[in-house]
């Protein structure tokens, strides 16, 4: 038997820009708050579902398949649950995790799930994981005959498959410190506990009386926080259960920064090779962890609003690695701007405080009453705002930069500033020039003998055996006073 796929060729967004898509891609969703990212996810399931449904972020999408109809049908039995009645045995209904489908149903829609959509079908291979289906993949599934039923529900993957159990496991500790546990022999459920795993000891297997009582101490999942349910439902869906495409919506929520960052990572690192994720996100600390892992199969799209127009933007993979091979801007908070509808660059973290205080202080009067999206973000020099401010832009972050005064002393620099916002600096130039011009023609407040005497009297002034910071911080004051600049 063929494995039939079903996944994202193409995403048609509402200004008409088109985004193809592979179906190994992890394809992350961004922008400013409500401009539809979440919408998104749904639009595109709801293409799936049919091509004549309304949507308003995506316009189109564009499915391959790849397998025959019996092809299909063999992997329905092998996956589905299968039931048939008396009055029509030859067309039995297919279900799995809250969808069903007759054969000729089935056979039908992938027929003509180019031109028709794949209807109900289109469930069981690009599924939207939805907050509530995290935190149900969670509870205790029904005990089956794991040797001839199929399996139905997310955990069934982990209690016939050790080395998943495993894996998801580890997974799992690494996000909050203990381990996660199928329980097999607890009756007409399968729960999962947490906590330290239990060691059989010398005559004992995990069908022993005494493991089973050591296991059944531990706290079973479904009654912990919803972080730890969530966390656990993204990993079985993006990894377990078999599906050609996941649509997750903020994996990040409920989970503290440092676990958003950690699932975005293992997210990368360990989903199968063949699936495709298209993830809406609201976090930087998620979208930092899909960075951390330096794959190819990332994908940033940008989206914002303009009306009832959804203008999209990529970032491609160089520019991605640009962005991510300098240290400042990848332990930085610089990527977080990418959720903001505007940012303003400026050359230290002391300017960004001092600017953000006096927008909030006008903001406050009532005259930037549109303000609060407006992120300032620390550069670490004027050196590297040209490189933030291009990582932005080629994301359709609107940006703009404030600069320290004497960036205008600094002709490469502040020519670098110029194109990187899209200007001409030779259109400024001679206006540069006459600036410069007129500053350097002004006397400064001190010449070099007055500059030699102040700093020597600072010198002869410091008997410390280590040169004090306050006679360093003196000189300084001397030298920029030598400057009209």
């Amino acid at each position: 038997m063929s494995k039939p796929h079903a996944y994202l060729n193409a995403i048609t967004f509402s200004d008409n820009t088109t985004v193809s898509t592979a179906s190994t891609d992890i394809v992350v969703v961004v922008g400013p708050n409500n401009v539809g990212k979440s919408v998104a996810l749904r639009d595109i399931h709801d293409q799936v579902i049919s091509p004549q449904n309304a949507t308003q972020v995506v316009k189109s999408v564009e499915v391959s398949q790849s397998g025959s109809e019996d092809d299909l049908e063999k992997w329905l039995d092998a996956t589905c649950r299968k039931q048939t009645q008396q009055s029509n045995p030859g067309n039995p209904t297919y279900s799995r995790l809250g969808t069903a489908v007759n054969k000729s149903q089935a056979r039908s829609w992938w027929k003509s799930a180019s031109t028709t959509g794949m209807r109900e079908l289109g469930k069981l291979f690009i599924y939207r994981l939805t907050t509530d289906a995290r935190l149900e993949a969670a509870k205790p599934a029904n005990n089956i005959q794991i040797s001839t039923q199929p399996l139905t529900h997310p955990i069934h993957y982990m209690q016939v498959d050790d080395r998943l159990e495993l894996q998801l496991s580890t997974l799992f500790r690494q996000a909050f410190n203990a381990d996660l546990i199928v329980h097999r022999n607890a009756g007409n459920q399968v729960p999962l506990h947490v906590g330290t795993r239990p060691i059989p000891t010398q005559g004992e297997d995990r069908v022993s009386m005494a493991y089973i009582k050591r296991l059944e101490s531990l706290p079973t999942l479904e009654k912990q926080g919803d972080g730890m349910r969530a966390f656990v439902g993204v990993l079985l869906h993006a990894f377990a259960v078999e599906h050609s495409t996941v649509l997750i919506d903020e994996p990040e929520a409920f989970l503290h920064p440092p676990q958003a960052r950690l699932l975005g990572k293992m997210l990368v690192e360990n989903a199968p090779a063949d699936r495709q994720l298209i993830i809406a996100t609201h976090s930087g600390d998620f979208l930092r962890g899909l960075l951390d892992a330096t794959s190819d199969r990332v994908r940033i799209v940008r989206v914002k609003r303009e009306g009832a127009v959804n203008p999209i933007a990529e970032l491609n993979n160089e520019g991605i690695r640009a962005l991510w091979s300098d240290p400042l801007l990848r332990y930085s908070n610089v990527l977080d701007g990418v959720f903001h509808s505007r940012v303003i660059v400026c050359e230290s973290d002391a300017d960004c405080r001092f600017y953000a205080a006096v927008r909030d202080a006008m903001a406050d009067g009532g005259e930037l009453a549109t303000s609060g999206d407006v992120m300032f973000v620390n550069a670490g020099g004027k050196d590297r705002i040209p490189l933030v401010i291009r990582s932005l832009r080629n994301l359709s972050v609107p940006v703009c930069a404030i600069c320290d005064f004497d960036v205008l002393n600094a002709e490469q620099t502040f020519s670098r500033v110029v194109d990187a916002l899209g200007g001409s600096f030779d259109s400024l130039k001679s206006d540069w020039r006459c600036v410069k011009s007129a500053i350097e023609s002004k006397k400064p407040e001190l010449q070099t003998d007055e500059v030699s005497r102040e700093i020597k009297d600072v010198l002869q002034s410091s008997q410390e055996t280590y040169f004090p910071k306050s006679a360093a911080s003196q000189i300084r004051s001397i030298l920029k006073r030598s400057t009209p600049w």
